[in-house]
């Protein structure tokens, strides 16, 4: 949960280390150093190491790595494109942050890389004796560590991308993001209030999603220039001409306003970093996909329902960090009733005419109104809606099924 308080510069490090092609150039880059350091190597031995090779054989080692591994490589990108359709487009940025897989396509291309250098220094007479030898090792070298990530590779993809593999890292995802807005729902700064009548409005200069907010530069800039900056666009929020991204209580010339919006990111496409939501979001379209008439998957929609379930029991048991540590700075909270909506509306409304989902959805409500007491009524009102719909769809007998459902999870409740 740290990721979410760390500078814009840290944070766009952090993701940039992400992304596949980050990690394949930096093992593509020690292969190429290690296949071209074997001349220099030799001859800063204390000792003679050569040993007798047959024509030929390192070359044909490097040419064996390189057909592999370039079949292999091909294969793994495929797989990395092919994940993400199983559940929802959504989930395409965590898969493609899987560190296993990450590893195992760079050490491919790396081992793609080394071997036609090798090949290439050796046609052209770049090694003595020595060199040679040296080149030879760290060609086994390279075919042990290759062979180990091989069949990690293959182990990981037996579950890789798979419905309930998507569905853990989506609740991971979301867990990690609402656990941190629990702990502190203003991200550090004060409580949302309003905005006094003359504060300053500053827009983003074009069209998109808030994924950061750098609070802890707005409260910065606040000091240097005695103004007090109220948030309106938090993260997941679209700034546009309607939404500004915050309103600025002082003086604002041209320079102020163009370093409130170097505090937030603006992206096409929400990511989970800061956004509470989104993750729900996620889980909720998978389930919603699950019920849809061509997939007619009613249990992906229950599993749904379960990590729902335990992604707001977890938040709820954060305790609340009420330390201001940005005092210049306005943030609003994230609204229960938001996240509620989000995660179980559209699982009422597909699943409507399923009577396992809506007995399981009703479970779930109520199990999530006696662990969090104060939200009580808001879970009620959810359980009462998704009720109301399901007796439009269902036929008598379920109806029944889910009435007795409901009288049994709400006990002396009545929806």
């Amino acid at each position: 949960m740290a990721t979410m308080t760390r500078s814009p510069l840290a944070s766009f490090f952090l993701r940039l280390g992400r992304q596949v092609w980050v990690r394949a150039a930096f093992f593509t880059a020690i292969s190429i150093v290690v296949a071209l350091a074997a001349r220099f190597v030799g001859p800063l031995l204390p000792f003679s190491f050569s040993v007798d090779l047959a024509a030929g054989s390192v070359d044909e080692l490097l040419q064996i790595i390189a057909t592999a591994m370039l079949t292999v490589s091909t294969f793994s990108v495929t797989a990395f494109s092919s994940a993400p359709t199983t559940a929802t487009p959504r989930s395409t940025q965590l898969l493609i942050a899987d560190p296993t897989s990450q590893n195992a396509v760079s050490t491919f291309v790396g081992a793609f890389a080394f071997s036609l250098v090798g090949i290439v220094a050796l046609s052209t007479g770049y090694y003595e004796s020595q060199g040679r030898t040296i080149l030879f090792v760290a060609t086994l070298v390279i075919i042990a560590i290759v062979v180990v990530t091989l069949l990690r590779w293959i182990a990981h993809l037996s579950t890789f991308g798979r419905m309930a593999d998507v569905i853990d890292r989506v609740e991971k995802a979301a867990t990690t993001s609402l656990e941190w807005h629990a702990a502190r729902p203003t991200l550090g700064a004060r409580s949302a209030m309003t905005a006094p009548a003359g504060a300053v409005p500053v827009h983003a200069d074009g069209v998109g999603y808030v994924t950061h907010v750098d609070v802890a530069g707005l409260d910065r800039l606040a000091r240097q220039h005695q103004i007090d900056v109220h948030v309106r666009a938090v993260p997941g929020r679209i700034a546009d001409a309607r939404v500004p991204l915050a309103l600025v209580d002082g003086p604002v010339d041209a320079d102020v306003a163009a370093a409130v919006r170097r505090a937030f990111r603006i992206e096409n496409h929400r990511m989970y970093e800061q956004d509470p939501r989104f993750g729900v979001i996620a889980l909720t379209e998978i389930g919603s996909r699950a019920l849809s008439s061509a997939t007619n998957d009613p249990g992906t929609a229950i599993e749904v329902i379960a990590a729902l379930h335990r992604v707001f029991s977890r938040a709820f048991a954060v305790p609340i960090d009420s330390t201001v540590d940005f005092e210049r700075v306005f943030v609003p909270a994230p609204r229960l009733i938001d996240l509620v909506n989000d995660a179980f509306r559209p699982l009422a409304r597909d699943g409507a005419a399923v009577i396992e989902v809506q007995v399981r959805l009703q479970k779930c409500l109520a199990s999530l109104a006696a662990s969090s007491p104060g939200h009580a009524p808001l879970f009620r009102e959810a359980a009462r809606a998704a009720f109301d719909r399901s007796r439009r769809e269902l036929d008598r007998s379920d109806t029944r099924t889910l009435r007795a459902a409901v009288r049994q999870a709400w006990a002396r409740e009545r929806v």
